[in-house]
């Protein structure tokens, strides 16, 4: 074995170091290069935990809170020492309970406590004290037996129920001073890193943990309350606990029992209630309403629920006719261009808003007009003859990127339009400490439907998800909260259903592929889950939008 190596950092600078200098020995030597704490390196193209020796010559990259892989170790660091401050200030029996992501951090609850901003001053102020103490987090590989053991005897029965369907022998568990823990993936080096977070009461029991992120990575903003989007949430965990789904491992017990036919019936009605409530809505208010607009982010079923509310409101004797914004993009020719080149099919200015007011001012007002259609191969609007004319209680159904902007539609009042928020606010996670991203369960239906028609491999559609996010925190997120209602397209039993067809494409992706340690992520979160077959899920369902079979064309 040599006894030095050598390190290339990006082809910008070359490094040799004795055999087995830690990663955050080497991490140390390219920290000008950033202006936060290094979580985590790349080493040969496999995401490696600085705590690890090196003793090969090889390529390193790293990543801070600036990053998104560097962020997301952030945030799970920052959730384990929430999880050691409430051992420590109310003992080591209290339990926290990861619900789900809201506003740039997590909603969370305490088992069996009574929430005030007392206990969570006390709580934030162990977590500093914990961060300022700067323990190195150590991570131990245990057999998948001893950590089950170790777990029920903690009376942990939420990670020895996930422990039982994992195929794995060995796992790993972090430590924090005294205290133990199971993740997925992976954590920082040491408590000193996450040294920036708060918590925020909210009533009824409850907190969230905010921490920088990618697009604010200097400082935590303060918390705000996205009212609506918090019940949605608030509303489907009550639903799933009726039901008896708390976590992966109750999702699991009842795969492997063969009893997810019921579980499926009881999803899809959950989600076709949700319509038909807004179908009722909108008819108790036809008199007003004019347009029904429906907007998300990507993979959120924005088609399949637009197409299905219209079945709903055609029920109820309410015409209803759809028009799709990307109808009215410019030319080609005409899109506005990004920094880079690229053109910004994103952006709102890549929509020739004035035609399309101009349009609707002319359909509300009983006038006939043709609608474009837009070639995306040559990159042009056509006119093919379709003309359309609405009657006067006749219903306008606009589905797109930017259908909570009012700058869209600013031709028309308020008052004529009736906005739903669509997104897959997934619930769902592995157990009580281990949460599944909504963007994750995002994330895998559009890596499944790009392979399907659109002959995307899993690389590609990875390499776009970045492109992707920053289009929804520009152009959809700040409008979510001036809407009607919202609208949870995730499915409880999803992601059963989303393992069966992501994972074989996932495995797909090169291990040399810039993309495969993302690849490899969404591998290791779908191993805590059990597959389903998709036979008995509905052809109408919104999740055969991207498996394949829906009956809405």
């Amino acid at each position: 074995m040599p006894r030095t190596i050598k390190v290339d950092y990006k082809n910008l600078e070359t490094k040799e170091f004795l055999t087995g200098t830690t990663l955050k020995k080497i991490s140390e030597h390219f920290s000008k290069y950033y202006n936060y704490p290094i979580l985590i390196g790349k080493v040969d193209n496999d995401m490696t935990e600085l705590n690890e020796p090196i003793t090969r010559s090889c390529t390193v990259d790293f990543y801070d809170r600036s990053h998104s892989v560097g962020n997301s170790i952030y945030g799970r660091t920052a959730q384990f020492l929430l999880i050691v401050a409430i051992k420590k200030v109310l003992g080591n029996d209290a339990e926290v309970i990861i619900e789900n992501s809201i506003d740039k951090g997590f909603y969370a609850e305490i088992i069996g406590t009574d929430i005030n901003k007392s206990l969570l001053k006390k709580v934030e102020e162990k977590m500093k004290e914990i961060s300022q103490t700067d323990y190195i987090i150590n991570k131990v590989s245990v057999s998948r037996f001893d950590a089950s053991k170790f777990f029920k005897k903690q009376k942990q029965m939420d990670k020895v129920k996930v422990l039982k369907y994992i195929s794995n022998s060995y796992i790993n568990l972090y430590r924090i001073d005294d205290i133990y823990d199971y993740f997925y993936g992976e954590l920082a080096y040491s408590t000193g890193q996450i040294d920036d977070f708060k918590l925020t009461y909210i009533k009824d029991n409850g907190f969230v943990l905010s921490y920088p992120d990618t697009y604010n990575p200097e400082c935590t903003l303060d918390y705000v309350h996205h009212k609506k989007l918090f019940n949605s949430f608030t509303d489907f965990a009550k639903w799933s606990k009726t039901i008896g789904i708390s976590n992966a491992a109750d999702l699991n017990e009842m795969i492997s029992k063969g009893e997810y036919n019921n579980l499926i019936l009881l999803s899809e009605t959950y989600y076709n209630h949700q319509l038909s409530n807004i179908a009722e809505k909108i008819y108790t208010n036809k008199n007003n309403i004019r347009l029904v607009l429906i907007a998300g982010p990507s993979s959120s079923g924005k088609t399949t629920t637009a197409k299905k509310l219209e079945v709903y409101l055609k029920s109820k004797g309410i015409k209803t006719h759809q028009i799709s914004i990307d109808d009215y993009f410019y030319d080609r020719s005409k899109t506005p261009v990004l920094p880079n080149g690229e053109l910004d099919t994103e952006s709102l200015n890549a929509v020739d808003v004035t035609l399309f007011n101009k349009h609707l001012t002319k359909l509300l007002a009983g006038e006939t007009v043709e609608i474009p259609e837009y070639n995306f191969l040559l990159g042009k609007r056509e006119y093919h003859g379709r003309k359309l004319t609405l009657e006067d209680d006749d219903m306008i159904i606009i589905e797109g990127l930017h259908g909570l902007n009012d700058d869209l539609t600013s031709s028309i009042e308020r008052k004529q339009k009736f906005k739903i928020y669509i997104s897959a606010l997934t619930q769902l996670n592995i157990d009580n400490h281990n949460r599944i991203h909504t963007s994750d369960t995002r994330k895998l239906r559009r890596i499944i439907r790009d392979n399907k028609y659109r002959s995307y491999g899993s690389s590609e559609t990875l390499k776009m998800w970045k492109t992707i996010r920053e289009g929804e925190e520009n152009y959809i997120f700040p409008y979510q909260d001036d809407v009607d209602v919202i609208v949870n397209s995730a499915l409880v039993y999803e992601m059963g259903i989303l393992k069966t067809y992501a994972e074989p494409l996932l495995f797909s992706v090169p291990e040399n592929d810039e993309n495969y340690p993302e690849a490899l992520r969404l591998i290791n979160l779908l191993r805590n889950i059990l597959p389903i077959p998709s036979d008995d899920v509905p052809q109408d369902s919104v999740l055969r939008e991207f498996i394949g079979g829906s009956c809405f064309k």
